[in-house]
C-alpha cells in the first residue's frame, strides 16, 4: 500500500454510472467538486485530490433503497433502474493527518448524504502503517488482559452485573463478591447504568473493589472489573483515576455516544483497559446499503485506543447473523496493518451460555476472547458457580473434539445447563 494514502470501500447504489459517482465521491471528500475549480492547478490535483482505485460493478435493482428528493427533482420523479457497485477511494494521508475526527468525517460525512446514490455503506479501511502508527494504540489488548485477571489461557469467563434494576451499591458489591467467588475472570457493568442515583458510581466504585480486593487476598485471583464511565470527558477521567485509586482495572464506555475526542482523550489520560462497548452500532449497520461495515468502524475506535470490542455473540438475542459476528471477531484478532502488533480482545455477549460455545469454538478457533454470560451463568439452576464451571466445560469440551453431550455424562455442571437451557433455546 502507498504509505502517502489510505483506502476506503464503499457499497453504493445509484441510478447513474457508478463509475461517474465514484469520482464525484472522491472529489467531495477531498477537493470538493469532481471537476476543476479557479486556482485548482494539476501540481495541486494530483497533491490533494481522493483517487478512485477501482470500481466493480454488481447487480441492478428497480426500487431505491433510500428516498432522494435530489434525484426526483432532477429526473422529474425518481427513476427506473439503479446500479449497484463496490468502490475504492484512496484519500492522501496529508489531507487529515493524525486527526481521528477529521479521518472519520473524511471516508463518512457527508457522502451520506450525496444526491448521486440511493444507498451508501462504508465496508472497510485500509491504513498504512505509518499512517496507523500516529494513532493511539491498545494500551492493555489481549496479551495485558490475560495479565492483568492472571488467566494465561483459556478464554476469559465473564459476566454483567445490571445495577440499574435498582441495586445499591452494597447489593451490587454483594454480587460481585458472589460472582467472585463462583470463579468469573470478568464483570462488566450494564450500558445503561453509570452513575445513577440509586447506585452512584463512586460509591459503587469503592464497594465493589473492597470485595474484589478482599477476593484477590484470599485466592490470589484479581478479577477484572469494567466499570461503566460513560459521561462527559472530564467526568470520565475524574471516574478513570478514582477507579485506578482503588486498585480496579478496567473502565468502560459507550462509544458511540461519547464520541472519538472524548475516548481519544480518555485513552491518553488513564492505564487502565478500556472496555469499547459498541450499544448502538445497529442504526449505523443493519441497514445493507446504509452505514457502516464492523471493519470500518473497529478500525476507527482502535485507532482511539480500546482494548476490547463488542461482537455480540454466536447464536444469540439479536439481529445479527452468526457470519457478521465471526467475521466481527477476526476483524478484532487482526492486526489493523502490518507490521504493528496491535489487535484487541473481543467480546462475545447476548444470549450466551455453554451451548454456544461450539458454535464460537468453531467460528474462530482461539480463546482469546472475553466470552459473556449473563444468564447463562447466574440463572443456572444450581447457582452462579455451576454456570461458570458449565462453560468452562464447554470449553474444555471444544478444544477435545467432542460433543457437549458425550462430555456432559462426566460434567454434571454442563448436563444441568444443557438440560435447563437447551429447553428454553
Amino acid at each position: 500500500m502507498n504509505a502517502q494514502s489510505f483506502s476506503a470501500t464503499y457499497l453504493i447504489e445509484t441510478p447513474m454510472d457508478p463509475a461517474r459517482v465514484a469520482e464525484v465521491m472522491a472529489g467531495e471528500q477531498s477537493c470538493g467538486t469532481f471537476t476543476r475549480v479557479q486556482g485548482e492547478t494539476d501540481e495541486l490535483r494530483a497533491r490533494a485530490r481522493a483517487r478512485v482505485e477501482s470500481v466493480e460493478l454488481l447487480d441492478t435493482v428497480d426500487v431505491p433503497s433510500l428516498p432522494n428528493a435530489w434525484l426526483a427533482r432532477q429526473a422529474g420523479g425518481m427513476p427506473r433502474q439503479y446500479h449497484r457497485a463496490r468502490i475504492r477511494i484512496a484519500f492522501p494521508v496529508a489531507n487529515v493527518g493524525a486527526n481521528l475526527a477529521t479521518l472519520a468525517a473524511t471516508v463518512g460525512g457527508n457522502l451520506y448524504d450525496l444526491g448521486e446514490v440511493t444507498g451508501l455503506r462504508l465496508e472497510s479501511m485500509e491504513l498504512p502503517a505509518n499512517y496507523r502508527a500516529q494513532f493511539e494504540m491498545p494500551r492493555v489488548g489481549i496479551s495485558g488482559t490475560r495479565e492483568l485477571t492472571g488467566v494465561a489461557s483459556g478464554p476469559l469467563v465473564g459476566t454483567i452485573i445490571k445495577p440499574n434494576v435498582g441495586l445499591s451499591p452494597e447489593q451490587t458489591a454483594h454480587l460481585v463478591a458472589q460472582l467472585c467467588a463462583a470463579g468469573v475472570d470478568f464483570i462488566k457493568d450494564d450500558e445503561v447504568c453509570a452513575n445513577p442515583t440509586h447506585a452512584p458510581l463512586a460509591q459503587r466504585v469503592a464497594a465493589v473493589m473492597a470485595v474484589v480486593r478482599a477476593h484477590r487476598e484470599r485466592t490470589g485471583r484479581q478479577v477484572m472489573v469494567a466499570f461503566n464511565i460513560s459521561d462527559e470527558t472530564d467526568a470520565m477521567r475524574h471516574h478513570a483515576d478514582m477507579i485506578e485509586r482503588e486498585e480496579g482495572t478496567c473502565v468502560m464506555a459507550s462509544l458511540n455516544w461519547c464520541g472519538f475526542s472524548a475516548i481519544q482523550t480518555l485513552r491518553r489520560s488513564t492505564p487502565l483497559a478500556l472496555h469499547g462497548h459498541r450499544n448502538g452500532y445497529g442504526a449505523l449497520s443493519r441497514a445493507p446499503l446504509l452505514g457502516m461495515g464492523f471493519q470500518a468502524y473497529q478500525t476507527l475506535w482502535r485507532l482511539a485506543g480500546v482494548d476490547h470490542m463488542h461482537v455480540h455473540g454466536l447464536q444469540g438475542k439479536f439481529a445479527q447473523d452468526d457470519r457478521e459476528v465471526v467475521d466481527s471477531a477476526r476483524d478484532c484478532l487482526a492486526s489493523l496493518t502490518l507490521g504493528i502488533d496491535d489487535p484487541v480482545m473481543p467480546a462475545f455477549s447476548s444470549g450466551q451460555w455453554a451451548g454456544t460455545v461450539p458454535a464460537t469454538w468453531s467460528a474462530v478457533r482461539t480463546d482469546d476472547l472475553l466470552f459473556m454470560s449473563g444468564g447463562g451463568i447466574l440463572a443456572h439452576p444450581d447457582g452462579p458457580a455451576a454456570g461458570v464451571q458449565s462453560i468452562r466445560q464447554a470449553w474444555a469440551c471444544v478444544r477435545e473434539g467432542q460433543s457437549l453431550e458425550d462430555f456432559a455424562r462426566h460434567a454434571p455442571e454442563l448436563q444441568r445447563a444443557l438440560a435447563f437451557f437447551g429447553s428454553r433455546a
